[in-house]
């Protein structure tokens, strides 16, 4: 059985950039699309052919505002040079306000079988205060509209900790996201990242997002998604059996993927890359024949892919197989304390995290280990 492989495809463009995103978007750049399109595609074109692709997850930004036809494009160049695989998932990234039955379509008749909205609250107020431009009502007249065009698989993404936001509020959110029949729902946590309006924000006063509530957030969310029928299988997201997101799954169990577009990461070849960030210094590289990559890592190799396997996989709720790295995490003080706390387990051959919330501890503790004098297989 060959190893799922995918393909990510990062598409920088949004309307507007909300107060606490941190990711690589421009606004007011819509008459950069079609060259952007032109450089995409160049980049995918010089990269060497690779197998066909299972998965390709275009992500933002707001994928959406760059029409079908031309997203089709990029789709296209992706099969003349990798090959599609029969049945792969093909997803995008939308926001409900700019989404209608006529994108739908386009979307469909350009490949796209899969598609996530960032819904990201059914409260109008917590809404405004994350600066999104839609409505709790826009966000069900979206996936309505997803599904007419054939989107067999919708995924809405939540985020939870917002300071206007209220036990009731979240609860609210919750049952009218499921009240809209998603495959899949994504919940994250605010957080506050430096250098975004947010961060700056918070650090002149106003109030940070609460640990102890999300925690308590968190908790509703699996409960009231798992009452649903949806079921957690990594820390942050949940779906109706056979619609985990097949890119994101890949990632998570150390799977090779490749990458294009402006701050595009990569794993391919056991090694970590990135592209480069800034959008005009993306395009200038492309259409000058230059190297689009910014950042490599060092090939992985023994102790250290090990502890890449288990830290990516760890995020999965079944965990990953235990391996070399996995005993000694095991045997480990660290690993002990974990185990006695209920926070990690062993079960046939596999160790899992148990507590969810304490997903970042576990990772650390793995991060702290001497993999170098263990024989690692």
């Amino acid at each position: 059985m060959t190893e799922p492989i995918g393909a990510y495809v990062h598409i920088p463009f949004c309307s507007a950039i909300c107060p606490y995103c941190d990711f690589a978007v421009v606004a007011g750049r819509e008459d950069q699309l079609d060259r952007y399109r032109a450089a995409v595609i160049l980049e995918i074109q010089r990269d060497q052919p690779w197998n066909p692709l299972d998965s390709i997850y275009f992500g933002g930004g707001t994928p959406s505002r760059m029409p079908p036809s031309m997203l089709g494009e990029i789709v296209a160049a992706l099969s003349d040079r990798h090959g599609i695989a029969e049945g792969a998932e093909i997803s995008l990234e939308a926001n409900p306000e700019d989404f209608d039955s006529s994108i739908g379509v386009g979307l469909t008749e350009a490949g796209f079988n899969r598609i996530s909205f960032g819904a990201q609250s059914f409260d109008n107020k917590v809404l405004l205060q994350l600066g999104r431009r839609h409505d709790a009502d826009q966000i069900g007249k979206a996936v309505g509209a997803a599904r007419a065009a054939g989107f067999e698989n919708v995924s809405i993404d939540l985020i939870y900790g917002t300071s206007g936001e209220t036990d009731d509020s979240w609860l609210a959110t919750l049952e009218f996201a499921v009240a809209t029949g998603p495959d899949h729902v994504s919940c994250y946590a605010l957080t506050v990242e430096p250098g975004t309006p947010l961060g700056r924000e918070v650090k002149a006063g106003a109030p940070a997002p609460d640990g102890d509530v999300q925690a308590d957030r968190f908790e509703v969310a699996d409960h009231i998604l798992g009452m649903a029928g949806l079921a957690r299988y990594e820390v942050s997201n949940w779906a109706r059996p056979g619609r985990e997101c097949v890119y994101n799954s890949t990632v998570w169990a150390q799977g090779e993927y490749v990458a294009y577009g402006n701050s595009a990461h990569r794993f391919r070849h056991r090694v970590r890359s990135r592209n480069l960030i800034r959008l005009d210094g993306y395009l200038a590289a492309v259409e000058k024949g230059r190297s689009v990559v910014a950042a490599e890592d060092p090939i992985l190799i023994g102790a250290e892919l090990e502890i890449d396997r288990l830290f990516v996989g760890l995020r999965r709720s079944i965990g990953v197989a235990v391996g070399s790295g996995g005993r000694t995490l095991l045997d480990s003080p660290d690993g002990q304390r974990l185990l006695a706390a209920g926070v990690i387990s062993e079960t046939d051959g596999w160790i899992r995290v148990d507590r969810p919330l304490l997903t970042d501890e576990v990772l650390r503790s793995v991060l702290a280990l001497d993999l170098e004098s263990t024989e690692v297989r």
